[in-house]
Protein backbone atom coordinates (compact mmCIF):
# COMPACT_ATOMS: atom_id res chain seq x y z
CA UNK A 1 0.00 0.00 0.00
CA UNK A 2 1.07 3.03 -0.89
CA UNK A 3 0.56 5.89 1.86
CA UNK A 4 0.69 9.78 1.76
CA UNK A 5 0.03 12.40 4.44
CA UNK A 6 -1.02 15.80 3.20
CA UNK A 7 -0.37 18.79 4.99
CA UNK A 8 -2.25 22.44 4.84
CA UNK A 9 -0.42 24.12 8.02
CA UNK A 10 2.98 24.98 8.54
CA UNK A 11 3.25 24.18 11.92
CA UNK A 12 1.70 20.25 11.33
CA UNK A 13 3.73 18.25 13.11
CA UNK A 14 2.22 14.36 12.22
CA UNK A 15 4.24 12.37 10.38
CA UNK A 16 3.99 8.53 9.85
CA UNK A 17 7.48 6.52 8.78
CA UNK A 18 6.01 4.76 5.39
CA UNK A 19 4.15 8.01 4.13
CA UNK A 20 4.86 10.61 1.25
CA UNK A 21 4.67 14.05 2.84
CA UNK A 22 2.89 16.65 0.62
CA UNK A 23 2.34 20.35 1.23
CA UNK A 24 -0.80 21.52 -0.32
CA UNK A 25 0.48 24.66 0.30
CA UNK A 26 3.29 24.37 -1.77
CA UNK A 27 3.81 24.73 -5.25
CA UNK A 28 6.74 22.74 -5.55
CA UNK A 29 4.10 20.37 -4.66
CA UNK A 30 0.97 21.32 -6.47
CA UNK A 31 -0.12 24.24 -8.13
CA UNK A 32 -3.59 25.34 -8.18
CA UNK A 33 -5.18 28.50 -8.74
CA UNK A 34 -8.25 28.56 -6.91
CA UNK A 35 -7.12 30.83 -4.06
CA UNK A 36 -5.81 33.41 -6.92
CA UNK A 37 -9.30 34.51 -7.64
CA UNK A 38 -9.16 36.70 -4.12
CA UNK A 39 -11.92 39.43 -5.99
CA UNK A 40 -13.92 37.33 -7.43
CA UNK A 41 -14.73 35.53 -3.59
CA UNK A 42 -15.27 39.18 -2.20
CA UNK A 43 -18.65 39.07 -3.90
CA UNK A 44 -19.56 35.70 -1.99
CA UNK A 45 -22.21 36.33 0.89
CA UNK A 46 -19.75 34.22 3.06
CA UNK A 47 -16.70 32.33 3.70
CA UNK A 48 -16.86 28.37 2.23
CA UNK A 49 -18.70 26.07 4.57
CA UNK A 50 -16.11 23.89 6.87
CA UNK A 51 -17.31 20.69 5.16
CA UNK A 52 -17.25 21.64 1.63
CA UNK A 53 -13.54 23.32 2.22
CA UNK A 54 -12.61 19.90 3.40
CA UNK A 55 -13.79 17.92 0.33
CA UNK A 56 -12.51 20.33 -2.07
CA UNK A 57 -8.65 19.37 -0.24
CA UNK A 58 -9.50 15.98 -0.14
CA UNK A 59 -10.57 16.16 -4.37
CA UNK A 60 -7.23 18.20 -4.46
CA UNK A 61 -5.23 15.19 -2.51
CA UNK A 62 -7.19 12.28 -4.59
CA UNK A 63 -6.23 13.75 -7.90
CA UNK A 64 -2.44 14.08 -6.50
CA UNK A 65 -2.69 10.40 -5.82
CA UNK A 66 -4.08 9.65 -8.92
CA UNK A 67 -1.31 11.61 -10.75
CA UNK A 68 0.97 10.19 -8.99
CA UNK A 69 0.35 6.77 -8.34
CA UNK A 70 1.23 4.61 -11.48
CA UNK A 71 -1.38 1.70 -12.39
CA UNK A 72 1.54 -0.63 -14.28
CA UNK A 73 3.43 -2.51 -11.85
CA UNK A 74 0.49 -3.56 -9.64
CA UNK A 75 -0.98 -6.71 -9.49
CA UNK A 76 -3.02 -6.66 -12.57
CA UNK A 77 -1.65 -3.05 -13.89
CA UNK A 78 -4.82 -1.70 -12.54
CA UNK A 79 -6.13 -1.75 -9.42
CA UNK A 80 -3.44 0.77 -6.52
CA UNK A 81 -3.80 0.11 -3.07
CA UNK A 82 -3.30 3.80 -1.77
CA UNK A 83 -3.92 5.66 2.18
CA UNK A 84 -4.30 9.10 2.63
CA UNK A 85 -3.82 11.24 6.30
CA UNK A 86 -6.07 14.13 6.23
CA UNK A 87 -5.95 17.33 7.85
CA UNK A 88 -9.96 18.30 8.15
CA UNK A 89 -11.66 20.95 9.60
CA UNK A 90 -14.62 18.47 10.76
CA UNK A 91 -12.86 15.61 12.06
CA UNK A 92 -16.19 13.73 13.62
CA UNK A 93 -18.05 14.24 10.59
CA UNK A 94 -15.25 12.61 8.34
CA UNK A 95 -14.90 10.03 10.85
CA UNK A 96 -18.37 9.32 10.59
CA UNK A 97 -18.96 9.17 6.62
CA UNK A 98 -16.05 7.61 6.00
CA UNK A 99 -17.26 4.28 4.69
CA UNK A 100 -19.49 6.60 2.45
CA UNK A 101 -16.70 8.58 0.87
CA UNK A 102 -14.24 5.36 0.55
CA UNK A 103 -17.10 3.84 -1.49
CA UNK A 104 -17.63 6.83 -3.85
CA UNK A 105 -13.85 7.29 -4.72
CA UNK A 106 -12.65 3.99 -4.90
CA UNK A 107 -15.82 3.43 -7.82
CA UNK A 108 -14.88 6.04 -9.69
CA UNK A 109 -11.11 5.30 -9.80
CA UNK A 110 -11.43 1.56 -9.93
CA UNK A 111 -8.49 1.25 -6.64
CA UNK A 112 -8.56 0.41 -3.17
CA UNK A 113 -8.70 3.36 -1.44
CA UNK A 114 -8.23 4.32 2.83
CA UNK A 115 -8.57 7.53 4.82
CA UNK A 116 -7.29 8.76 7.93
CA UNK A 117 -8.35 11.80 9.52
CA UNK A 118 -6.99 14.15 11.68
CA UNK A 119 -8.08 17.70 12.94
CA UNK A 120 -7.19 21.02 11.97
CA UNK A 121 -7.91 24.94 11.98
CA UNK A 122 -7.87 27.25 9.44
CA UNK A 123 -4.38 28.16 8.06
CA UNK A 124 -3.44 31.83 7.56
CA UNK A 125 -4.09 32.05 4.17
CA UNK A 126 -7.48 30.78 4.62
CA UNK A 127 -8.10 32.92 7.90
CA UNK A 128 -7.11 35.99 5.94
CA UNK A 129 -9.58 35.52 2.94
CA UNK A 130 -12.71 34.59 5.83
CA UNK A 131 -11.82 38.12 7.12
CA UNK A 132 -11.43 40.02 4.00
CA UNK A 133 -14.65 38.47 2.56
CA UNK A 134 -16.13 39.37 5.75
CA UNK A 135 -15.25 43.42 5.51
CA UNK A 136 -15.35 43.51 1.61
CA UNK A 137 -18.61 41.92 0.41
CA UNK A 138 -21.21 43.91 -0.91
CA UNK A 139 -24.85 42.38 -2.31
CA UNK A 140 -24.29 41.77 -6.11
CA UNK A 141 -26.37 41.19 -8.85
CA UNK A 142 -23.96 38.50 -9.97
CA UNK A 143 -24.82 36.64 -6.91
CA UNK A 144 -25.55 33.26 -8.85
CA UNK A 145 -28.77 31.26 -8.41
CA UNK A 146 -27.18 28.38 -9.47
CA UNK A 147 -23.82 26.84 -10.87
CA UNK A 148 -23.04 25.03 -14.09
CA UNK A 149 -19.71 22.80 -15.34
CA UNK A 150 -18.53 23.87 -18.57
CA UNK A 151 -15.76 21.82 -19.73
CA UNK A 152 -15.90 23.21 -23.55
CA UNK A 153 -17.36 20.14 -24.60
CA UNK A 154 -20.28 19.99 -26.85
CA UNK A 155 -22.79 18.76 -23.82
CA UNK A 156 -21.71 21.69 -21.69
CA UNK A 157 -22.20 23.66 -24.41
CA UNK A 158 -25.62 22.75 -25.12
CA UNK A 159 -26.66 22.76 -20.92
CA UNK A 160 -24.99 26.51 -21.06
CA UNK A 161 -27.38 27.13 -23.26
CA UNK A 162 -30.66 25.90 -22.24
CA UNK A 163 -30.04 27.03 -18.79
CA UNK A 164 -29.35 30.70 -20.21
CA UNK A 165 -32.65 30.38 -21.75
CA UNK A 166 -34.59 30.52 -18.23
CA UNK A 167 -31.95 32.54 -16.31
CA UNK A 168 -28.99 34.80 -16.77
CA UNK A 169 -28.06 34.77 -13.66
CA UNK A 170 -25.78 31.58 -13.79
CA UNK A 171 -22.10 30.83 -12.59
CA UNK A 172 -20.07 29.00 -14.70
CA UNK A 173 -17.08 26.51 -13.64
CA UNK A 174 -14.11 25.36 -15.66
CA UNK A 175 -11.04 23.44 -15.29
CA UNK A 176 -7.63 23.12 -17.27
CA UNK A 177 -4.79 20.70 -16.43
CA UNK A 178 -1.11 21.02 -17.25
CA UNK A 179 -1.86 20.60 -20.84
CA UNK A 180 -3.33 22.95 -23.53
CA UNK A 181 -5.61 20.74 -25.59
CA UNK A 182 -8.89 22.28 -23.25
CA UNK A 183 -8.31 25.53 -22.59
CA UNK A 184 -8.71 27.30 -25.85
CA UNK A 185 -12.13 25.81 -26.49
CA UNK A 186 -13.85 26.64 -22.91
CA UNK A 187 -12.29 30.22 -23.75
CA UNK A 188 -14.15 29.97 -26.85
CA UNK A 189 -17.16 28.46 -25.37
CA UNK A 190 -17.42 31.30 -22.84
CA UNK A 191 -16.72 34.44 -25.44
CA UNK A 192 -19.39 32.63 -27.61
CA UNK A 193 -22.03 32.77 -24.73
CA UNK A 194 -21.03 35.97 -23.02
CA UNK A 195 -21.96 37.61 -26.68
CA UNK A 196 -24.91 35.52 -27.38
CA UNK A 197 -26.57 36.52 -23.65
CA UNK A 198 -24.65 39.39 -23.10
CA UNK A 199 -23.03 38.15 -19.80
CA UNK A 200 -20.49 39.30 -17.79
CA UNK A 201 -16.58 38.03 -17.10
CA UNK A 202 -17.34 37.59 -13.46
CA UNK A 203 -19.91 34.63 -14.11
CA UNK A 204 -17.31 32.70 -15.35
CA UNK A 205 -14.45 30.71 -12.93
CA UNK A 206 -11.87 28.62 -14.60
CA UNK A 207 -9.69 26.97 -12.29
CA UNK A 208 -6.08 25.08 -12.43
CA UNK A 209 -5.26 22.35 -10.72
CA UNK A 210 -2.24 20.02 -11.38
CA UNK A 211 -0.25 18.34 -9.50
CA UNK A 212 3.70 18.84 -9.46
CA UNK A 213 5.51 15.36 -11.53
CA UNK A 214 2.23 13.78 -12.42
CA UNK A 215 2.98 11.20 -14.85
CA UNK A 216 -0.13 8.37 -14.78
CA UNK A 217 -2.64 9.71 -17.13
CA UNK A 218 -5.88 7.91 -16.58
CA UNK A 219 -7.00 10.37 -13.91
CA UNK A 220 -10.08 8.81 -13.34
CA UNK A 221 -11.21 10.94 -10.70
CA UNK A 222 -10.52 14.25 -12.18
CA UNK A 223 -14.08 14.87 -12.59
CA UNK A 224 -14.55 14.90 -8.06
CA UNK A 225 -12.07 17.98 -8.19
CA UNK A 226 -13.89 19.38 -11.13
CA UNK A 227 -17.15 19.20 -9.69
CA UNK A 228 -15.80 20.09 -6.12
CA UNK A 229 -14.28 23.33 -7.57
CA UNK A 230 -18.27 24.71 -8.39
CA UNK A 231 -19.66 23.08 -4.86
CA UNK A 232 -16.79 25.20 -2.59
CA UNK A 233 -17.79 28.34 -4.55
CA UNK A 234 -21.20 27.52 -4.35
CA UNK A 235 -21.38 26.62 -0.48
CA UNK A 236 -20.73 30.43 0.33
CA UNK A 237 -24.26 30.95 -0.75
CA UNK A 238 -25.57 30.10 2.49
CA UNK A 239 -28.85 27.93 0.82
CA UNK A 240 -29.71 25.57 -1.15
CA UNK A 241 -28.18 25.65 -4.65
CA UNK A 242 -28.27 23.77 -7.40
CA UNK A 243 -25.31 22.42 -9.55
CA UNK A 244 -26.02 21.28 -13.36
CA UNK A 245 -23.41 18.30 -14.31
CA UNK A 246 -25.12 18.88 -18.30
CA UNK A 247 -24.08 15.00 -20.02
CA UNK A 248 -25.66 12.98 -22.33
CA UNK A 249 -27.25 9.95 -20.53
CA UNK A 250 -25.40 6.96 -22.93
CA UNK A 251 -22.14 8.10 -21.98
CA UNK A 252 -23.18 8.51 -18.41
CA UNK A 253 -23.68 5.15 -18.01
CA UNK A 254 -20.38 4.26 -18.87
CA UNK A 255 -21.35 1.32 -20.89
CA UNK A 256 -18.85 -1.24 -21.75
CA UNK A 257 -18.92 -1.39 -25.45
CA UNK A 258 -15.31 -2.83 -26.43
CA UNK A 259 -13.21 -4.57 -24.14
CA UNK A 260 -10.50 -1.83 -23.67
CA UNK A 261 -13.60 0.18 -21.82
CA UNK A 262 -14.74 -1.98 -19.23
CA UNK A 263 -15.43 -0.95 -16.02
CA UNK A 264 -12.98 1.62 -14.67
CA UNK A 265 -10.90 1.92 -17.42
CA UNK A 266 -13.42 4.61 -19.02
CA UNK A 267 -15.16 7.45 -17.10
CA UNK A 268 -17.55 7.34 -14.57
CA UNK A 269 -17.75 11.07 -14.25
CA UNK A 270 -21.95 11.39 -13.81
CA UNK A 271 -23.09 7.64 -13.80
CA UNK A 272 -25.89 7.95 -11.75
CA UNK A 273 -24.72 5.35 -9.14
CA UNK A 274 -21.89 7.95 -8.65
CA UNK A 275 -23.77 10.79 -8.50
CA UNK A 276 -26.08 9.04 -6.16
CA UNK A 277 -23.15 8.46 -3.77
CA UNK A 278 -21.81 11.85 -4.15
CA UNK A 279 -25.42 13.68 -3.45
CA UNK A 280 -25.81 11.46 -0.27
CA UNK A 281 -22.30 12.45 1.11
CA UNK A 282 -23.26 16.33 0.62
CA UNK A 283 -26.68 15.16 2.52
CA UNK A 284 -24.68 13.60 5.37
CA UNK A 285 -22.45 16.46 5.27
CA UNK A 286 -25.02 19.00 5.35
CA UNK A 287 -23.50 20.44 2.15
CA UNK A 288 -26.80 22.37 0.50
CA UNK A 289 -25.67 21.25 -3.20
CA UNK A 290 -27.91 19.23 -5.58
CA UNK A 291 -26.33 17.64 -8.27
CA UNK A 292 -28.59 17.79 -11.60
CA UNK A 293 -27.84 16.02 -14.83
CA UNK A 294 -30.99 17.57 -17.16
CA UNK A 295 -30.04 15.01 -19.71
CA UNK A 296 -29.78 11.86 -17.77
CA UNK A 297 -32.43 10.21 -20.13
CA UNK A 298 -31.31 11.90 -23.52
CA UNK A 299 -28.40 10.68 -26.15
CA UNK A 300 -26.27 13.16 -27.36
CA UNK A 301 -27.89 13.23 -30.98
CA UNK A 302 -31.15 14.12 -28.37
CA UNK A 303 -29.63 16.91 -26.72
CA UNK A 304 -28.88 18.28 -30.17
CA UNK A 305 -32.03 17.49 -31.67
CA UNK A 306 -33.94 19.52 -28.24
CA UNK A 307 -31.78 22.41 -27.75
CA UNK A 308 -33.49 25.77 -27.53
CA UNK A 309 -30.98 27.40 -29.44
CA UNK A 310 -30.74 25.40 -32.17
CA UNK A 311 -29.46 27.38 -35.29
CA UNK A 312 -26.69 28.84 -32.67
CA UNK A 313 -25.70 25.38 -31.91
CA UNK A 314 -25.53 23.99 -35.32
CA UNK A 315 -23.30 27.71 -36.09
CA UNK A 316 -20.70 26.77 -33.28
CA UNK A 317 -20.90 23.34 -32.20
CA UNK A 318 -18.00 22.44 -34.22
CA UNK A 319 -15.76 25.08 -32.01
CA UNK A 320 -16.09 22.72 -28.81
CA UNK A 321 -13.85 19.66 -27.70
CA UNK A 322 -15.06 16.47 -27.03
CA UNK A 323 -11.50 14.35 -27.83
CA UNK A 324 -10.31 12.29 -24.70
CA UNK A 325 -6.90 13.36 -25.50
CA UNK A 326 -6.84 16.47 -28.15
CA UNK A 327 -3.38 17.14 -26.82
CA UNK A 328 -2.31 13.91 -28.99
CA UNK A 329 -2.50 15.68 -32.62
CA UNK A 330 0.64 17.59 -31.67
CA UNK A 331 2.52 13.90 -31.72
CA UNK A 332 1.77 14.14 -35.58
CA UNK A 333 4.59 15.82 -37.63
CA UNK A 334 3.22 19.02 -38.71
CA UNK A 335 0.53 19.43 -36.46
CA UNK A 336 0.55 22.14 -33.55
CA UNK A 337 -3.03 22.82 -32.09
CA UNK A 338 -5.42 20.83 -30.42
CA UNK A 339 -7.99 18.60 -32.70
CA UNK A 340 -10.11 15.50 -32.15
CA UNK A 341 -8.67 12.61 -32.95
CA UNK A 342 -12.31 11.08 -34.37
CA UNK A 343 -12.10 7.91 -33.37
CA UNK A 344 -11.81 7.80 -29.46
CA UNK A 345 -14.79 6.28 -27.81
CA UNK A 346 -16.11 10.43 -26.73
CA UNK A 347 -14.99 11.50 -30.84
CA UNK A 348 -17.11 8.49 -31.98
CA UNK A 349 -20.03 9.21 -29.67
CA UNK A 350 -19.69 13.04 -30.88
CA UNK A 351 -20.10 11.86 -34.54
CA UNK A 352 -23.08 9.86 -34.31
CA UNK A 353 -25.12 12.36 -32.33
CA UNK A 354 -24.22 14.94 -34.87
CA UNK A 355 -24.69 13.12 -37.95
CA UNK A 356 -28.33 12.42 -36.60
CA UNK A 357 -29.03 16.10 -35.97
CA UNK A 358 -27.31 18.03 -38.37
CA UNK A 359 -26.81 15.15 -41.57
CA UNK A 360 -23.07 16.55 -41.67
CA UNK A 361 -20.01 17.21 -39.82
CA UNK A 362 -18.06 20.33 -39.93
CA UNK A 363 -15.60 19.36 -37.00
CA UNK A 364 -12.14 18.90 -37.95
CA UNK A 365 -10.79 15.44 -37.22
CA UNK A 366 -7.24 13.96 -37.42
CA UNK A 367 -8.45 10.41 -38.63
CA UNK A 368 -11.84 10.65 -40.08
CA UNK A 369 -12.20 7.15 -41.36
CA UNK A 370 -10.56 5.18 -38.14
CA UNK A 371 -7.24 4.50 -40.68
CA UNK A 372 -4.41 4.54 -38.15
CA UNK A 373 -3.42 1.01 -37.24
CA UNK A 374 -5.09 1.76 -33.19
CA UNK A 375 -7.94 3.67 -34.58
CA UNK A 376 -8.77 0.73 -36.80
CA UNK A 377 -8.55 -2.01 -33.99
CA UNK A 378 -10.77 0.08 -32.09
CA UNK A 379 -13.15 0.52 -34.65
CA UNK A 380 -13.65 -3.00 -35.19
CA UNK A 381 -14.63 -3.82 -31.77
CA UNK A 382 -17.34 -1.31 -31.68
CA UNK A 383 -18.35 -3.05 -34.45
CA UNK A 384 -17.99 -6.28 -32.20
CA UNK A 385 -19.87 -4.47 -29.03
CA UNK A 386 -22.86 -3.38 -31.31
CA UNK A 387 -23.04 -6.93 -33.14
CA UNK A 388 -23.42 -8.17 -29.72
CA UNK A 389 -25.57 -5.75 -28.75
CA UNK A 390 -27.88 -6.96 -32.00
CA UNK A 391 -27.80 -10.13 -31.54
CA UNK A 392 -27.79 -10.68 -27.65
CA UNK A 393 -30.15 -7.96 -26.33
CA UNK A 394 -28.41 -7.63 -23.01
CA UNK A 395 -29.40 -3.84 -22.44
CA UNK A 396 -30.77 -4.79 -18.83
CA UNK A 397 -27.62 -6.52 -17.93
CA UNK A 398 -25.14 -4.44 -19.81
CA UNK A 399 -26.49 -1.29 -18.50
CA UNK A 400 -25.77 -2.56 -14.95
CA UNK A 401 -22.29 -3.77 -15.27
CA UNK A 402 -20.41 -0.62 -15.04
CA UNK A 403 -22.36 0.16 -11.59
CA UNK A 404 -25.56 -0.40 -9.71
CA UNK A 405 -29.27 0.95 -10.96
CA UNK A 406 -32.35 0.61 -8.79
CA UNK A 407 -34.38 2.99 -10.08
CA UNK A 408 -36.19 4.18 -13.13
CA UNK A 409 -34.65 0.83 -14.89
CA UNK A 410 -37.41 1.00 -17.44
CA UNK A 411 -35.68 4.77 -18.70
CA UNK A 412 -32.48 3.59 -18.52
CA UNK A 413 -32.91 1.05 -20.91
CA UNK A 414 -34.93 2.75 -23.59
CA UNK A 415 -32.13 4.60 -23.52
CA UNK A 416 -29.71 3.15 -23.69
CA UNK A 417 -31.46 0.96 -26.61
CA UNK A 418 -31.76 4.45 -28.55
CA UNK A 419 -28.15 5.36 -27.73
CA UNK A 420 -26.79 2.20 -29.54
CA UNK A 421 -28.90 3.01 -32.20
CA UNK A 422 -27.49 6.27 -32.67
CA UNK A 423 -24.23 5.35 -32.66
CA UNK A 424 -24.84 2.22 -34.79
CA UNK A 425 -26.25 4.58 -37.73
CA UNK A 426 -22.63 6.66 -37.67
CA UNK A 427 -20.67 3.14 -37.20
CA UNK A 428 -22.11 1.54 -39.78
CA UNK A 429 -20.73 4.03 -42.39
CA UNK A 430 -17.15 3.33 -41.61
CA UNK A 431 -15.18 0.07 -43.16
CA UNK A 432 -12.36 -1.58 -41.22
Amino acid sequence: MTEFIFKLNTDDAFTVASATEVDLTSKADYNHTFFNLLRPLYRMPSFFQNEALDLWYISLMVYYVDRKVLRSGTFDNWTREVKLYIPVLEVDKWNENKDLLVEMISYLSGDIWDFEFRKRELNEKEAKISRNIAQRYISSKYIPDCFCMLSGGLDSFIGAIDLLKESKNIAFIGHYGGGKGVKPFQDKVASLLKDKFGLQDEQFFNFNATPIGGIEDTTRTRSFMFFMHAIILASCMNKEVDLYIPENGLISLNIPLTNSRLGSSSTRTTHPYYLKMFQELLVKLGVKIKLKNPYQFLTKGEMLLNSKEPDFIKEHYKETMSCSHPDQVRWVKGSFKPKHCGTCLPCTIRRASVLKAFDSDATPYRDIDYENRKANIELRSYKIGLLDYVENDKGLFTIQMSGKIDEEIDKYEDLFKRGMEELATFINTKND
